[in-house]
């Protein structure tokens, strides 16, 4: 029980940082590339220190599960990319509903690798995909500029490599959580390394937004989540993933003032139900070993 209602709340506070992370992003006023580039950097340096302090051996590494960790990596960091370039397009609130269609992403990809999608699951994908229609409905039928249709397809973007990261996770159960995430912001430097720009001597750089992003956003917020992974059941784990895109829609509107209108909460409610009757094997016989999507967002 002690163990539990440590999990509940290590969950909760992983899925409140990580809300908040669309916020932070904006008023570093950096590109995306630099953004990205210094929370791989600095987080990479977090999570080492962090795997240091745990006394946990690395998990072995053949040459086939290190290429699926890059691999995963390189997914995981064009999905920040994308991400947070929707970010500057879109207001944080519908980014983060679009962004959640990934469970949805996850489950085709394993019915095109021959993984069988009961009738349940279908049920959920077209309920998922009707709330979709209805959040842009409205929208589509107005007058937006190329920025805003860019922008939930810069979502969508992300949405689907985050479902390749989880993919791919998959195929790494020999490799303890925390391991993974160290190779795969380790791979963000070096993607990323030739586009950053390095800060210069004179003038301000915003040191404290990114160190956030890279020891709280990254280091932290991925121990916590991790921890209450290995401590909570999945149903109580993928009922608490939900916090996240509530907390970046509150945030939005209260850091910048955007509001979803009546017509994008109808629509992102439904995706979100839906998206938590997958996670959680609502109308399934058997429940779910382990729940992908939400929760590891960001």
């Amino acid at each position: 029980m002690r163990d539990l209602q440590k999990g509940v709340w290590q969950m909760c506070l992983a899925m409140l940082i990580s809300g908040s992370i669309g916020v932070f992003v904006l008023l570093s006023g950096l590109p995306v590339t630099d953004v990205v580039f210094w929370r791989c950097l600095i987080g990479a340096i977090a999570l080492f220190i962090f795997i240091r302090i745990s006394k946990k051996p690395f998990s072995p590494l053949t040459r086939a599960t290190l290429m699926l960790a890059i691999l995963g990596g390189v997914a995981l960091v064009v999905n920040w990319l994308l991400l947070f370039a929707a970010y500057e397009r879109i207001s944080i609130g519908l980014s983060t509903v679009v962004y959640n269609t990934q469970p949805f992403m996850l489950v085709m990809m394993g019915m095109f690798l021959g993984e069988r999608v009961s009738l349940v699951k279908w049920g959920w994908l077209l309920l998922a995909f009707g709330g979709v229609i209805i959040l842009l409905s409205r929208e589509l039928t107005g007058e937006h500029d190329g920025a805003w249709l860019t922008g939930v397809g810069l979502a969508l973007g992300a949405a689907f490599f985050y479902a390749l990261t989880a993919m791919i996770a998959r195929k790494l159960t020999s490799i303890a959580p925390q391991h993974i995430a160290f190779i795969q912001v380790l791979t963000g430097v070096v993607m990323l390394l030739p586009l950053a720009h390095l800060p210069a001597l004179s003038g301000d750089f915003p040191w404290t937004i990114l160190l956030t992003l890279g020891i709280v956003h990254t280091g932290i917020m991925y121990q916590l989540l991790y921890s209450a992974i290995q401590k909570l059941p999945t149903p109580i784990t993928g009922s608490l993933s939900f916090i996240y895109p509530v907390v970046a829609i509150l945030v939005d509107h209260l850091a910048f003032g955007h509001s979803l209108n009546l017509t994008q909460l109808a629509g992102g409610a439904l995706i979100l139900f839906a998206a938590a009757g997958n996670n959680l094997g609502w109308g399934e016989k058997k429940p779910r070993e382990c729940g992908v999507g939400i929760k590891s967002a960001n």
